[in-house]
């Protein structure tokens, strides 16, 4: 095991609460939420449709992609619903998968009694549904989305609002996050942040391959701390690797 890794799985022990994302973190979401931003621009904002590349807006919520956009705003409420009913569509017709890994790690953060929340930028109805299509539903302990949240990522008070609600306090949790989105909102709000599936790294994250590897880390007996100053290129480490400069 490389020293990273060894230093990752030390930073975790002990670390009783895990706030998790959805969306391309636990769920293979992009391309139906694509399909659907596309769909729903093409026949009400045409125009916004040349500037539109999901890889860019992944983790905020549907109103901020629309509004980042150029959308009209008298035309934002009609797209946000539009794709968020195509999106459910999808849902419902199967398209959204749970990652490897997923089921895995949450059973044995149950199983160690480590509590378990999602905090996600999607909407509570859009979340309820691919929670249950997914099985995912009975592990969690809280669920917020960006209905219950005034700002979307990559604000901080995202994070600072799951903290706030469910009394967690940052230095005993951790955030896991694909999205450069999600993991700016995570690292600012002061949390230990994994980010797994993602190409390019993000500063202040620990990059971590897939949820599998996670569950590896958990399962090892550390024995050193890991230093990472959030919000730093110095903080953004992959497993595997004992350097990963970003740029």
């Amino acid at each position: 095991m490389s020293a990273t890794a060894r230093r990752t799985a030390a930073a975790l022990a002990g670390r009783r609460a895990w706030l998790c994302d959805l969306d391309g973190t636990l769920v293979d979401s992009a391309p139906a939420h694509e399909a659907a931003f596309r769909a729903a621009l093409a026949e009400i904002s045409p125009e916004a449709l040349g500037s539109f590349d999901y890889g860019a807006h992944m983790g905020a919520s549907t109103r901020q992609v629309v509004e980042d956009l150029g959308v009209p705003p008298a035309l934002v409420e009609r797209v946000a619903g539009r794709k968020q009913h195509l999106y459910r569509a999808y849902v419902r017709d199967g398209a959204v998968a749970v990652l490897p890994g997923a089921h895995r790690l949450l059973t044995l953060l149950a199983d160690r009694g480590c509590a378990a929340y999602l905090v996600t930028g999607g909407s509570r109805d859009s979340v309820t549904r691919v929670l249950a299509a997914s099985a995912l539903t009975g592990y969690f302990r809280g669920v917020l989305t960006a209905d219950d949240v005034p700002c979307s990522k990559p604000d901080p008070g995202f994070y600072r609002r799951a903290c706030q609600i469910w009394s967690v306090d940052p230095a005993d949790a951790v955030a896991l996050e694909d999205s450069a989105h999600g993991v700016a909102s995570a690292v600012g709000a002061g949390l230990l942040t994994l980010q797994v599936h993602g190409d390019v790294p993000v500063a202040g994250a620990v990059r971590v391959r897939d949820l599998d590897e996670v569950v590896s880390l958990l399962g090892t007996q550390p024995g050193t701390q890991l230093d990472i100053q959030p919000g730093t290129q110095s903080g953004t480490e992959t497993l595997g690797m004992e350097a990963n400069p970003i740029g």
